[in-house]
């Protein structure tokens, strides 16, 4: 075996490829280095390339990956070389002050948990470094295949934590803005939390047919009709108990604010790349009075949150593979790149393969 493996870098804004890298064998006590098998692109490392969180020099991309554990830490109890494990987007350290305070994702700053492709390298690579390892793994069962166990490190955990995080009522109305990867899940995280009327607002017809595969009763497509209109008339003029918003935009942020009733909640799953500022709309607002939540979060990560996600894929609760549109080897991470970034082709999630 050799010294170095291949990567997929960001050389600079607007620029990537494949640079050589020696491979990580320094693993600290309580860490992990992982040998990949399947990683999948996502829009927000398109995000990263254009510059959303400032440059990165040959920063390796990535955060979605699940593998086999090469080398443990001394410390590290619960795990052995060999073993299938998933890890999250988002590895917490767990003893700073906002991991103390139940804000494991915030990790010792704002977004501070999210250390893969931002301020360490990424799973973009034939292996790759985890801190806290016994935090931060979760193993995966045999029943379950790399091909659906990837789907926990973001997309199913962020996607429920735009449902969780909007307080739905048992039997509540439900709209979920945008039917990317993320507003799947969330679709499929309403049903699980027992919305009664689920609207889903999106215009591919791809991801259309996906959203009531996933659980949305309604479609709405936002080229045809006014979205927070058709909403409203679909409950009554009242709005709904919750919106979830999954695409990181102004205007669908507006129209959660807007198609959300008094009292109900406006969860924000999506990347908000551009701008200085996001606003809210006033009136519909309440001018600051109209008893309507706003709430945020990161992907939660941590091995239990992994291991319930797990459970959900083993007892055939939840099956994301309908969203791999794409399959791609590691060397072809470009052009799964690209189709992340154009849209083209139909795309919602590409699968990347590592080690045949």
């Amino acid at each position: 075996m050799g010294t170095t493996m291949n990567a997929f870098v960001m050389e600079g804004i607007g620029k990537v490829g494949f640079m050589e890298k020696p491979i990580p064998n320094e693993v600290g006590p309580n860490d992990a280095i992982i040998k990949t098998t399947r990683a999948l692109v996502c829009t927000s490392d398109v995000h990263t390339v254009k510059g959303a969180i400032g440059n990165r020099k040959n920063l390796t991309l990535g955060h979605e990956a699940v593998g086999v554990v090469y080398k443990l830490g001394s410390q590290v109890k619960d795990f052995r070389e060999g073993d299938r494990v998933a890890v999250n987007a988002i590895t917490p350290c767990y003893t700073c002050d906002n991991c103390l305070r139940g804000y494991s994702s915030q990790c010792g700053q704002l977004l501070g948990g999210w250390k893969f492709a931002n301020i360490k390298d990424g799973s973009f690579a034939e292996y790759f470094h985890v801190n806290a390892a016994g935090g931060n793994l979760v193993r995966i069962p045999d029943s379950v295949s790399d091909d659906s166990a990837v789907y926990t490190c973001d997309m199913m955990s962020t996607g429920f934590m735009g449902a969780e995080r909007a307080n739905i009522p048992l039997g509540g109305i439900v709209a979920v803005f945008a039917q990317g990867p993320v507003g799947l899940m969330a679709t499929v995280g309403a049903r699980l939390l027992g919305a009664g009327l689920i609207i889903a607002v999106e215009s591919m017809p791809g991801r259309q047919q996906l959203a009531k595969q996933f659980g949305a009763d309604v479609v709405v497509d936002f080229t045809k009709v006014d979205p927070v209109g058709e909403i409203l008339r679909l409950t009554g003029s009242q709005g709904v108990d919750s919106a979830i918003e999954c695409l990181g935009a102004q205007v669908t942020f507006e129209a959660c604010v807007k198609a959300t009733r008094p009292g109900g909640t406006i969860s924000v799953a999506g990347y908000f790349g551009d701008g200085d500022y996001v606003k809210i709309p006033r009136l519909a607002w309440g001018v600051g009075l109209g008893d309507k939540t706003i709430r945020t979060g990161l992907c939660p990560g941590g091995r239990e949150r992994m291991a319930r996600l797990i459970r959900l894929l083993e007892v055939g609760r939840v099956d994301p593979r309908p969203m791999t549109t794409h399959r791609f080897a590691f060397d072809q991470v470009d052009q799964a790149f690209r189709l992340m970034e154009t849209k083209e082709d139909g795309i919602i999630k590409p699968l990347i393969s590592f080690h045949g």
